[in-house]
Parts: C-alpha cells; sequence; structure tokens
C-alpha cells in the first residue's frame, strides 16, 4: 500500500485540498492481489488503490470515459510476426502505469482510510 501511495504522489496523480462546497467526492477502496511466480508460488502481495466510479452519473459526474486498450486479435497479429520477421521478444513487468492524459473537470476523492497529508489551500 505505500509504494502505491508513493507512486501516486510520485507521478502527482492528485493535489490533496479541502473540498468545496457543494461538491460531493468519489469513495475508494483498496484492491489486494496475491502475485506468483511462474511455477505457482507466492511472490507477493500487490495493492491498488481504485475510485468507486459506480457512483457517477453520466452527463454529470462526468460526461466522456476513454481506455486504452490492445484488442486480443492486435496482440495476436504481432505475436504471429514476431518469429516469421526474427524479431526479439522480451516479456517485462510492469510495477504501475500511469496513462498521462488531461482531464477537462475536476474530479475529487475521498482519502483512503488511514491517510494522513497535509492539505493545500
Amino acid at each position: 500500500m505505500d509504494a502505491e501511495i508513493q507512486a501516486l504522489e510520485t507521478n502527482e496523480t492528485w493535489e490533496i485540498m479541502d473540498l468545496p462546497s457543494g461538491v460531493k467526492p468519489i469513495g475508494c477502496k483498496w484492491v489486494y492481489k496475491v502475485k506468483c511466480k511462474p511455477d505457482g508460488s507466492m511472490d507477493k502481495y500487490k495493492a491498488r488503490l481504485v475510485e468507486k466510479g459506480f457512483n457517477q452519473i453520466e452527463g454529470i459526474d462526468y460526461f466522456d470515459s476513454f481506455s486504452h486498450v490492445a484488442k486480443t486479435v492486435t496482440v495476436r497479429l504481432v505475436l504471429t510476426l514476431v518469429p516469421t520477421k526474427s524479431w526479439p521478444l522480451f516479456q517485462i513487468y510492469i510495477n504501475i502505469a500511469f496513462l498521462h492524459g488531461y482531464l477537462e473537470e475536476d474530479i475529487y476523492m475521498k482519502l483512503p482510510d488511514g491517510y494522513k497529508k497535509t492539505v493545500h489551500p
């Protein structure tokens, strides 16, 4: 959990401030997963902080949603080209990925339970 919070702060994902009047913040929760080694043994515990966006109403709380996703057919095509073109293939582990997009609207989220940080004016 500390690594997740540190990554959010390092990437300037949020700015902690007092909640403006009339604004309803989105809740958040921790999602936990056990990461395993290729042999099936336990490698480590992973924690992600996710917002509870299911409370939002389209047209009021947000106007558009988009997520970069690679289609399975595209991944399969590239993997098929690898041996035919003699391309090198590497597998990497991405610890934390951030999409650096800009939002047009302000989003306010409640701080996770137990998180203490100085509020910016």
